[in-house]
């Protein structure tokens, strides 16, 4: 009970900052799609605002004031990603519009020029869709192949002898989730990178579902590559970050060409801008910049350490009050240290999309589907699962009152099955 009292006065402190809780149509909302995306705080609103109302421009270009005000916000912002994941430099930060992309850009950058006939890609059975498509298309371009690491269904955890028995001498890339989306489960990317790098094969983290719930440090893992997106890191929608060390980045060709990522063009031939301008072609998301800067000021005043802690306590309270629902399953592991915010469930005889449309009408939002994980559907032997996932903003009480919810919903289902 003390932890409770203490989680919540803490995160009704929290909650203030987050407008849309005070908005008319959404009284009481128990917002539980945290993994899909999260809420935007006053602060990050208000800066994006601010570069709209009082010094938009574009940036790089222009020797005005206004020009060189956006130039120094965007900038900073690189700076304390930078500083956020640990990078070397914010050279190694590139902005892209999401992970999705920061994928597809490592793909067509790093895959197309370093991939060869008959090299292996790498991947778990647990990725997201964003972490398997472009790698489908990649070894259809090179005529390389694409392996997979298989987990174990009644956990949801790799397969422990699974890295050692894929790796081989063919393997270019391995490419793995640092958070299951669809299960929950934390990979121990750390020591995987490890045992991949004496091997001298690369390494791509998507952590889309780790950064805005842990610390994550490129370095002490030693990532050559990590993505991830805003929109899930209390953030604006259309801008993201892809990590790659320098030395990749240099040897990478970049993907989209246009304005800013030129050094030099003459008739036939162009040459290319420096780290990191070179892989960003276009006018790019200023605000969107701007607002991801302000985000990471958010959640470091509060603190990743405190974010982790309190979240990890949800996942844990959640999974032993799901655990006792009559007519629930639970996927993922069951131990909180090795589960992410993200918690899947199905409840006997009502499909998720049928439950979360029932929850909604009680005012809870949770997610319904495949999660952009068919393939884990299909390991998992179910069309479907519902999905509840934390942010910081969100209670034990929530929970709570998620629980009962369910137990209603169970109940009216019941006269019609």
């Amino acid at each position: 009970m003390e932890i409770v009292e203490k989680m919540t006065l803490n995160v009704d402190r929290i909650r203030k900052d987050f407008p849309i809780f005070d908005y008319p149509d959404n009284n009481n909302l128990t917002y539980l799609d945290n993994a899909a995306t999260t809420q935007r705080p006053t602060q990050v609103l208000e800066e994006i605002s601010r570069y709209y109302r009082e010094y938009n421009a574009n940036t790089h270009r222009g020797a005005y004031r206004n020009a060189e005000k956006a130039t120094l916000a965007y900038e900073d912002a690189r700076e304390k990603i930078a500083r956020l994941i640990n990078a070397r430099s914010s050279r190694e930060i590139i902005f892209v519009r999401g992970a999705t992309e920061a994928i597809n850009t490592a793909a067509r950058g790093w895959g197309d020029r370093f991939v060869r006939p008959d090299d292996e890609i790498l991947i778990t059975e647990m990725e997201h869709h964003s972490n398997i498509v472009p790698w489908q298309m990649l070894v259809k371009r090179r005529n390389a192949r694409l392996c997979y690491w298989a987990f174990d269904e009644r956990n949801g955890m790799l397969e422990p002898d699974g890295l050692r028995i894929m790796l081989s001498s063919s393997t270019r890339l391995l490419a793995l989730t640092h958070v299951s989306n669809a299960l929950g489960t934390i990979n121990p990317v750390k020591e995987i990178i490890h045992a991949a790098h004496a091997r001298k094969i690369t390494v791509l983290v998507d952590a889309a579902q780790s950064i805005p719930h842990m610390p994550v440090d490129v370095q002490d893992l030693d990532a050559d590559m990590l993505v991830f997106s805003g929109h899930k890191l209390y953030g604006p929608t259309g801008i993201g970050v892809f990590y790659a060390k320098e030395e990749i980045l240099n040897a990478m060709d970049p993907v989209q060409f246009g304005g800013d990522m030129i050094e030099h063009v003459d008739y036939f031939e162009s040459t290319w801008n420096d780290l990191p301008w070179k892989f960003e072609g276009g006018t790019p998301n200023i605000a969107g910049g701007i607002g991801l800067g302000a985000a990471v000021d958010y959640v470091n005043q509060i603190g990743m350490e405190i974010i982790s802690g309190h979240e990890k306590q949800l996942v844990q309270y959640a999974l032993e009050k799901l655990s006792g629902v009559e007519g629930v399953r639970v996927y993922g592991p069951m131990d909180p240290d090795q589960h992410g915010s993200a918690v899947s469930f199905t409840l006997d005889r009502v499909h998720p999309h049928d439950l979360a449309t029932w929850l909604d009408q009680h005012n809870i939002a949770i997610r319904s589907g495949h999660h952009c994980a068919q393939p884990v559907m299909r390991k998992l032997g179910v069309p479907a699962t519902a999905r509840i996932s934390f942010g910081v903003y969100n209670t034990i009480q929530e929970i709570d009152r998620f629980i009962i919810a369910l137990e209603q919903a169970k109940e009216y289902f019941s006269k019609w099955l």
